[in-house]
């Protein structure tokens, strides 16, 4: 026999009002995410600049180390030294030089200095014209003179030299596509707080008091971990991730040319996945209250939670180095331990409570 029970036979309000309040507060979302995607197109080119920034530092110590190579006459850099240089701490110079061609004035980039010996420069003269130019004296062999050139050559060669340090487009119309996801990405993280809270107004109703108590505390705690792991990934594991993909570049004799929108998808998705994997706490602590396993089980099998995280982190990093994967691996291993310790906390906290 058919159940002829309605969902909403013991709620209060209909399924036609459940559809209204819904309908509220999507709109009100909806509100709010525009207003914040208009703020974000205001502002989209800072954006856009802001997402370039790991790949325009990378491209610019990639340079300057082939530049190195050149001096130095390296054939190629081992393996080993490639991930030695990943871990060391970043060379600032690279930066500083950036800032510097950047705050100079169109004037001052059409000049250039050039060094000469003032040896050679005295015995050019003397071999010209000896009866001008006395032969040159011994002591001017140490001595080098700078004189400063100026040419618009010099600057349209200082615009080819920068436009090697950065990403490039393939059609017309892929700058002003790119500006538009970033701004609509943007307005959507910048929004998400307000549509979360319109959404957790409409699903609050249907909660009893204890899940509204786990939600109010758990929820903080997601976003932090969730921002944290993407700041992590934007700041720490994306320049090591680049460097190690462009110094393969530099060995194999072969120009990095980086196209915008692939690397706006690339930076979106690996900050995302770092995002998601720093929700291992919140995710053992869910399996531990529906029993599926305890705060003791996660201490017993470490050995294969190790495994286990090894194998995620060389799964979502996509580069097969070690450096990186430790960057991903060495936080989830810290993760792992403060889900086995909220585990424990909560687990402690639930006891007290029933025992009083």
């Amino acid at each position: 026999m058919a159940n002829d029970k309605d969902l909403f036979d013991d709620s209060t309000m209909t399924f036609g009002e459940h559809l209204e309040v819904l309908r509220f507060h999507l709109i009100r979302a909806l509100m709010g995410l525009t207003l914040c995607v208009i703020v974000t197109l205001i502002y989209g080119e800072e954006l856009v600049r802001l997402i370039r920034y790991p790949v325009d530092q990378a491209l610019q110590r990639a340079n300057k180390n082939e530049l190195i190579k050149i001096e130095e006459n390296i054939k190629g850099v081992s393996f080993w030294e490639s991930w030695k240089q990943q871990i060391l701490p970043p060379d600032t110079t690279v930066a500083t030089e950036r800032i510097k061609t950047d705050s100079m004035t169109t004037t001052e980039r059409r000049n250039i200095e050039i060094q000469l010996s003032a040896h050679e420069l005295a015995d050019q003269l003397h071999q010209a014209s000896p009866e001008r130019y006395p032969a040159a004296a011994d002591d001017l062999k140490d001595k080098t003179l700078k004189l400063q050139a100026t040419s618009d050559a010099f600057l349209q060669f200082r615009v080819g030299i920068e436009k090697i340090e950065r990403p490039v487009t393939f059609n017309v119309q892929e700058a002003f596509m790119t500006y538009m996801k970033i701004s609509f990405v943007a307005g959507l993280i910048l929004s998400s707080p307000w549509v979360f809270y319109q959404l957790w107004l409409f699903v609050a109703a249907g909660l009893y008091p204890h899940e509204r108590k786990y939600i109010h505390m758990y929820l903080p705690m997601s976003i932090v971990l969730f921002l944290g792991g993407i700041f992590f990934c934007f700041c720490a594991v994306l320049p090591t991730v680049l460097d190690f993909l462009l110094g393969y570049n530099g060995r194999m004799g072969l120009t990095a040319q980086i196209r915008i929108s692939e690397w706006i998808n690339f930076a979106i998705m690996l900050p995302l996945m770092f995002g998601i994997s720093f929700q291992l706490p919140l995710i053992m602590l869910f399996l531990a209250k529906i029993n599926l396993f305890t705060a003791h089980q996660y201490l017993q099998q470490w050995r294969i939670a190790v495994l286990a995280i090894a194998v995620i982190s060389m799964v979502l990093t996509p580069t097969p180095d070690p450096a990186t994967m430790l960057l991903m691996m060495g936080p989830l291993l810290a993760l792992y331990g403060l889900g086995v310790a909220l585990c424990y906390w909560t687990r402690t906290r639930e006891k007290v409570e029933i025992a009083t």
